[in-house]
Parts: C-alpha cells; sequence; structure tokens
C-alpha cells in the first residue's frame, strides 16, 4: 500500500514517520533508515523545521531531531503520524529491527 502525503511530499511524511517511531534521530540515520540520499532527506528536515513540525537540538557535534512537541498542534500532528505508521508496514518493521539491535553506548554517554 502507498503511503499517504499529507504533509506535503512522500518524504516529508516518512520522516515524520520515522522520527515518530525512532523517538529522534539524525539526518544520516534517517538517511540509511528511509533508503534516500542524505540530501533529499536534508531537504525535508529543512522543510519541516521551517514550518515547526520537528525541532533539533545540539548533542555534541551531532544534531539529534525530534518531532516538536512545542508545535501548536502536536497533538494532532502526532495522532496523524500514529495513523500514518499503521499503514507503513516497511518502515514500522525496519524500526522494530533497528530496536533490536543493540547499540554500542559512546564514551561519556549516560
Amino acid at each position: 500500500m502507498e503511503v499517504s502525503s499529507p504533509f506535503g511530499s512522500r518524504t516529508r511524511t516518512r520522516v515524520l514517520i520515522s522520527l515518530r517511531l525512532l523517538e529522534q534521530s539524525y539526518a544520516r540515520e534517517l538517511s540509511r533508515f528511509l533508503r534516500l540520499p542524505v540530501s533529499v532527506v536534508q531537504k525535508g528536515i529543512r522543510s519541516l523545521e521551517r514550518d515547526d513540525l520537528i525541532a533539533g537540538r545540539l548533542a555534541g557535534k551531532t544534531r539529534l531531531l525530534q518531532l516538536n512537541p512545542a508545535y501548536f498542534a502536536a497533538a494532532e500532528v502526532q495522532a496523524l503520524v500514529n495513523k500514518l505508521i499503521e499503514a507503513d508496514t516497511d518502515l514500522r518493521s525496519r524500526a522494530t529491527q533497528l530496536r533490536k539491535r543493540s547499540r554500542r553506548r559512546r564514551r561519556g554517554a549516560s
């Protein structure tokens, strides 16, 4: 089933779905997760940040992204993204596989 694009483009919509599934991520990880070029993902990220749907913060040199909890309709956006997740079995299964792999802890990480 083809995922709908209520957020303007398939990339924007899939970035939002990915951030909901992963809770937070960064451009290169999203690029690998979505199997898209980094430049395409970065363009979607910039667009979503301009619209205030996602927010980023620095963690060292890495810019971590997440759905923006301060967005005026954050609950409604999250509810819609949750519905879209139900239809995107591919991203759901990738997120499940990613969670199953143990992540190495970086030195100094808490």
